[in-house]
């Protein structure tokens, strides 16, 4: 099975329509071809230095040889824990990998300061460390939260009598910061392909090395890829690539929501992938597709929203019992390989329909400027608008806390919401001790009555956050912050994680308010006590 995907209702309307223009137009052989003419003058200059991810299966062959062989070199030595530290494409494209392969691979790509430290000392009683290695995972080279990452586990090795150098493993492009550094610290180092950005890099280095590393199947991976190589190149209303960017992209009015839900696929976590992939290829210049990570028994099933189409990901799209079930939804199935070719085909491809540039991030780096001002500075925290049961709120807008309650405050920001808005929960916590709180999201959708995405900060800093920041500004904005006795040094830097989260968490919320968007801020004082408070005030 490569990849299959079935249409009904309005959406196959809209592809019947859409379609024959992108087959004329030979979009998919110029993208195949490596024509950085497709995405229109402005793109040109990046697109030329950005399309190697189409040549990735081939280049990325000789690696797997190279991956096994430090794998089994690393098991000989009884270092069989594997910890990736990445963000954005870097952490994310692995984790699908891992979790459809059913093997174990520790995602570090938060700053919570407890979550740094779950990742250092694992679970055992006797702590992991000792059977660990550390894939340090960044393209530009110059990443904050693995660059810090890199610091802690550094000591961490040091103090149990290891040398780093035996125990982290680093990923990043030729002539990065980090490359320089590592292979003059004598580091292990992987290079990627320069021509491919992070979030089309899942088939590279940077979903390969950690990955492989783990146990995975890398070279099934590929295979599966490479099968998938000819359908999408070619310039036929039957490629899927154009089929599914037609689907997501097209009609007028576009529905610019896509619902993204698992349901009976052997794949686990791909939404989440697929999340930072269109989101941040595609929004940017007031437009884009804002992917909602959605259970099968989301409320906006219940509410259908007009501006939201429903992507169901399956274990076979084209079985009949389906397709009565699922009417108007795009029905998609196949093997992982596929769906990661596919689905960057597709979001490449969406982005010349919505006439950008998806290969550019332009207000990604607006939040981290403001988070190191605010490191620079270490300016004492506003003080909160009203404390309620131990919560802190804080808003951009003081009309948004007229209420003197929680409840109030979130009634007053889903009123902020227009016909085509959507609702982003932002939580900054440590998920591993938190994790229920991702269920807030189902409350807030069905309160609200508009789509709704969650995101653990900060890692969607880099891939969401720039359709916060450069799609339509229909957002609103709900972040959850927590205040913690858990706190860990970063290795010579003048502020700790502690800092660091809480200065991303302010950083990002200061350039949403300038952006006009509104913000509330919640920060638990006792979060597992509190986080019940927040259950009940969202209902």
């Amino acid at each position: 099975m490569t990849f299959d995907i079935h249409l009904s209702g309005h959406v196959k309307s809209v592809v019947d329509v859409t379609l024959p223009a992108l087959v004329a137009d030979l979009v998919a052989s110029g993208i195949t071809a490596g024509d950085p003419t497709l995405w229109g003058p402005a793109a040109e200059a990046e697109a030329a230095q950005r399309l190697g991810w189409v040549q990735a299966v081939g280049v990325s062959r000789p690696l797997v040889a190279e991956i096994v062989a430090l794998r089994e070199s690393l098991a000989e030595r009884g270092v069989n824990r594997v910890v990736l530290a990445g963000m954005g494409g870097s952490s994310l494209a692995p984790e699908v990998i891992a979790q459809t392969s059913g093997i174990p691979l520790v995602i570090l790509d938060s700053t919570a300061p407890a979550q740094v430290l779950a990742a250092i000392d694992g679970d055992a009683p006797s702590g992991d460390l000792a059977r660990t290695v550390l894939v340090v995972a960044s393209k530009s080279g110059s990443t904050v939260e693995t660059d810090s990452a890199k610091r802690a586990f550094e000591a961490a090795f040091r103090d149990l009598g290891i040398d780093p150098v035996e125990r982290i493993v680093v990923v990043t492009d030729p002539g990065s910061p980090l490359d320089v550094a590592a292979r003059a610290d004598g580091y292990t180092v992987f290079n990627a392909d320069p021509t491919v950005g992070g979030r089309y890099s899942a088939l590279t280095a940077f979903g390969l090395v950690p990955t492989g590393l783990a146990g995975a199947d890398i070279a099934e991976l590929l295979d599966e890829a490479e099968a998938t190589l000819l359908e999408v190149a070619i310039d036929s209303p039957d490629n899927p690539a154009l089929v599914l960017a037609a689907a997501i992209a097209g009609g007028d009015p576009r529905r610019d929501k896509l619902g993204l839900i698992t349901d009976g696929t052997h794949i686990v976590g791909l939404p989440d992938w697929i999340e930072q992939l269109v989101a941040e290829s595609t929004g940017k210049e007031g437009t884009g597709i804002l992917p909602v990570v959605l259970l099968p028994v989301s409320p906006e099933l219940d509410i259908r929203p007009a501006d939201l189409q429903i992507v169901r990901l399956v274990d076979e799209a084209r079985e009949f019992h389906l397709f009565e079930q699922h009417e108007g939804e795009i029905l998609v199935s196949g093997s992982l390989g596929a769906q990661l070719v596919v689905w960057e085909y597709a979001t490449a491809i969406a982005g010349r329909m919505l006439g950008i540039n998806p290969f550019d991030q332009p207000d990604v780096e607006s939040a981290k400027i403001a988070a190191r001002g605010l490191l620079d500075a270490r300016p004492e925290p506003s003080a909160p608008a009203f404390t309620e049961s131990g919560v802190e709120v804080r808003v951009s807008d003081p009309e948004l806390a007229a209420s003197g309650t929680i409840a109030g405050v979130l009634d007053a920001l889903w009123s902020r919401l227009a016909g085509d808005g959507y609702v982003a929960i932002q939580a900054y916590v440590d998920r591993l001790s938190l994790p229920q709180l991702q269920g807030l999201r189902e409350l807030v959708a069905a309160d609200s009555g508009r789509p709704t995405t969650f995101g653990w900060g900060p890692r969607f800093l880099h891939s969401t956050g720039q359709y916060h920041k450069g799609g339509p500004a229909q957002g609103v904005f709900l972040q959850i912050l927590e205040q913690t006795d858990v706190d860990l040094e970063i290795p010579e830097r003048p502020f700790t994680f502690g800092q660091l989260i809480q200065a991303q968490a302010a950083g990002d919320a200061r350039v949403l308010a300038e952006h006009g968007r509104p913000v509330v801020t919640l920060t638990l004082t006792d979060p597992q006590v509190e986080v019940l408070s927040l259950f009940e005030a969202a209902q």
